[in-house]
């Protein structure tokens, strides 16, 4: 039994690919592109199968889990999902997509009783952010709230971007009382150091907003991302210009842009970016936990991450029902990534 890898051909299914492949490991390539997932199994020596999502239960015989790259997942997740669960297969993903996580987590106890896993997220986001909250939490009993920050100067692939593309104009969301709530675009600011000096962050909607609260019982969870003043401006305008960025002529535009760029950031590029990531968690009464982790480029990182998870999987760490990765393995296997520090959680008591 192995694992099939779905969207082997797109920017970061041929990361993980080529990884596997370094590694020694043979998972089933697979897309619905004849042409571009032959050719990477030919260079790679990988097996392969070419199907459509709609017709992906016809294709999981003899595979013990999915690693689904394909995205948009709002768009994806749930054919894939629906034809793992069918097919007794275990799911994996690599969104930061809140909806696929709480899509995966409502769709947890009908592949619970068919033995079947559920876990989005074994990627950049939200591997390392869920580990890290986990880590504080496990750190301060009792913390009822958690802010989480990102921060990286690297450049978007086109998966990427045309996710975010794909959700601009649909606002922000955090959770209250542990229940998600939307708010305006960056419609909160403060200033977070990930060990060089503060840094202004805002709040983003990023998947983390759902993972945590599975993974630590927080109810009030915030996710700030690092972003220049430009872009905080323009962030927060967004939520004047909504209704014009969710037309269909403005995300084609958009969409067009998107395409006529490198399909993600080169080698090179990705060795010379580092990304931090900060965690805070706080009781009521005021004590306060901190830790922070730095990893390498957020593409290399999901590519380590995504084929360690797989790879654990098949092995047997399954666990049937929705799963967070710091659930099913733990808050300290983000360390067993390539280029990963953590700085543990120092716990500071009221004044």
């Amino acid at each position: 039994m192995t694992w099939l890898l779905y969207g082997a051909y797109g920017y970061t299914g041929t990361l993980i690919a080529h990884l596997a492949a370094e590694r020694g490991l043979r998972p089933i390539l697979a897309g619905r592109d004849a042409g571009r997932t032959a050719a990477l199994a030919s260079a790679l020596g990988l097996p392969h199968r070419v199907f459509d999502l709609k017709d992906a239960a016809r294709h999981l015989d003899g595979v013990a889990a999915v690693l689904h790259c394909a995205g948009p997942f709002a768009r994806t997740a749930k054919p894939m999902i629906d034809a793992c669960i069918e097919c007794g297969v275990h799911y994996l993903d690599i969104t930061g997509e809140i909806g696929v996580f709480e899509l995966a987590h409502r769709r947890g106890p009908v592949a619970a009783s068919k033995g079947v896993m559920l876990l989005p997220g074994v990627g950049f986001d939200v591997v390392p952010s869920d580990c890290l909250a986990a880590h504080v939490a496990a750190a301060l009993p009792g913390a009822a709230r958690l802010a989480l920050a990102f921060h990286s100067a690297g450049r978007m692939s086109h998966g990427t971007a045309s996710t975010m593309a794909m959700h601009l104009g649909l606002g922000g969301a955090v959770r209250r009382g542990g229940a998600i709530v939307a708010t305006p675009p960056g419609h909160a600011q403060r200033e977070v150091d990930f060990g060089d000096g503060p840094r202004t962050v805002v709040s983003i909607p990023w998947g983390d907003v759902s993972t945590a609260y599975y993974s630590t019982g927080i109810g009030d969870i915030i996710v700030y991302l690092s972003l220049p003043t430009s872009l905080r401006l323009a962030l927060r305008a967004s939520a004047l210009a909504g209704p014009l960025l969710r037309t269909a002529w403005v995300r084609s535009r958009l969409q067009r842009r998107i395409d006529a760029a490198p399909p993600g950031p080169t080698a090179e590029q990705r060795l010379r970016t580092r990304a931090s990531l900060f965690a805070e968690a706080v009781t009521e009464d005021g004590r306060m936990a901190t830790a922070s982790l730095e990893t390498p480029d957020g593409y290399d990182l999901t590519a380590d991450a995504a084929i360690l998870f797989a790879e654990r999987v098949v092995a047997g760490a399954a666990r049937p029902g929705f799963q967070t990765p710091s659930l099913l393995l733990g808050p300290d296997i983000v360390l067993a990534c390539k280029g990963v520090r953590r700085r543990d959680a120092t716990v500071t008591a009221r004044e």
